[in-house]
């Protein structure tokens, strides 16, 4: 992935013209891939994505290597590759020399093979990725805002889809599609965030699948923000190593995903991974007060709220400044807060789901998440774990805050090359 720095929107209310162009418009000879779909009659052979997943995995890899990885005969794989080679969906290396017999030839994945776009919108800022066929982040663009107005927003999704599309140039053909990443309930919480119903219930009223379809001809996919989040991780993160996981995200309200058998697992009602509903302690039968959820003490809207009680910049939360003076005493606080409600998290947890892992990531600097998983470890200890055979290992997440719009590029790239469908399991 690209380390690049974010580029802002220096243009929130641009009125240049957006209109997408047609065939009709597109350069001369622009490379055109054929469409690939789960559905579409002529749809390409389950072998080639077989071999495209083998090369996304272990890398650029000689025919013969692909034959013994993927189970094909030598003649499929020259057939198959072929194929992709026509499709300038591959590349070729210079010839590895020095054994018996014909030097071989590393075949890996064209980065220039194919493009998606992720977009993420969340509760204070919304980001828009343009995904290489490798899953490297080419572009990034970044709008801030206290929370996102629909008026404001979607001439803004627009605007950034287009800019990135455009600055493809003839390579605009190979984009396969949109991938949407946001809240099931934009709108959720709102008392906590300052909003009124009328606010939350506008927000919660918008198909904002069906709003961004209606900005492009490009196919628009959806996919709940944390659980393209914690595709992300599973697809190009710690999941290549850890098979079943617990994820937890995050952000201005703290999120997650389930992993089970490396396949995301949604639940019948999409609930599973929804950590920030867990409550935190028993209710009081008769009570009027219902008990804390993790929301309320492992989410940056909690360390917003520190900040702001002590006059200081509460966007301090999402960067580097958290773990500066004079926000760091009051980091230190959150963290120690917040590692106990996650811990509290963990054993619940495993005493239904017993993964190999919990993965940690979020929005926040590097240093600050460092601080978190190292808390969080150590306040497991002051929880009972008698029943339970072993507690799951603690992991860093791996991909940090461009995790749910990478999410959302790769449903589009995964639908269109990966042998597997079921990963998001239809989302």
């Amino acid at each position: 992935m690209s380390n690049s720095a974010p580029v802002t929107d220096p243009h929130p209310t641009d009125t240049a013209d957006e209109t997408a162009p047609d065939a009709a418009t597109e350069p001369a000879g622009a490379p055109r891939l054929r469409p690939r779909g789960s559905n579409q009659v002529g749809m390409r052979q389950f072998n080639e994505r077989v071999v495209l997943q083998a090369l996304r995995v272990h890398g650029s890899l000689p025919k013969a290597d692909l034959a013994r990885l993927t189970g094909l005969t030598a003649q499929t794989i020259g057939l198959i590759t072929a194929r992709l080679d026509e499709d300038q969906l591959l590349t070729r290396e210079a010839p590895v020399r020095g054994r018996v017999g014909q030097p071989s030839v590393p075949i890996g994945l064209n980065p220039d093979g194919a493009f998606a776009v992720g977009i993420k919108v969340g509760r204070r800022s919304a980001d828009w990725l343009l995904v290489d066929f490798t899953g490297r982040v080419r572009q990034r663009l970044v709008l801030d805002y206290p929370f996102p107005d629909a008026a404001v927003l979607l001439p803004a999704i627009k605007r950034n889809l287009n800019r990135l599309l455009d600055g493809l140039g003839p390579l605009r053909s190979r984009v396969v599609g949109v991938g949407v990443a946001a809240p099931f309930q934009l709108g959720g919480w709102h008392r906590m965030l300052g909003l009124t119903e009328a606010q939350s219930l506008a927000w919660n009223q918008i198909d904002l699948a069906a709003e961004v379809q209606a900005l492009t001809d490009l196919p628009v996919s959806y996919a709940k923000d944390t659980s393209a989040a914690c595709v992300a991780e599973l697809l190009q993160g710690r999941g290549r190593d850890i098979h079943s996981f617990l994820y937890l995200f995050l952000d201005t309200f703290v999120g997650g995903g389930l992993v089970i058998d490396s396949h995301l697992h949604r639940g019948v009602h999409g609930n599973a991974g929804a950590v920030a509903s867990l409550p935190l302690q028993v209710a009081v039968a008769g009570s009027r007060e219902l008990p804390p959820q993790l929301i309320s003490q492992a989410s940056l809207w909690d360390l917003e709220q520190r900040f702001r009680e002590h006059a200081l910049d509460p966007m301090a939360a999402y960067d580097a400044r958290a773990m500066q003076l004079p926000w760091l005493p009051h980091t230190r606080e959150w963290i120690d807060r917040a590692a106990l409600a996650l811990a509290h998290c963990i054993v619940a947890g495993t005493a239904f789901l017993d993964v190999e892992a919990v993965v940690i990531d979020g929005v926040v600097a590097p240093d600050l998440l460092r601080s978190l998983w190292a808390q969080t470890g150590e306040a497991l200890k002051a929880y009972n774990h008698e029943g339970l055979q072993q507690m799951p290992r603690l992991e860093l997440g791996s991909i940090g805050s461009d995790a749910r719009a990478l999410g959302g590029a790769l449903l589009p790239l995964h639908a269109c090359f990966a042998p597997d469908r079921d990963v998001f399991l239809k989302v």
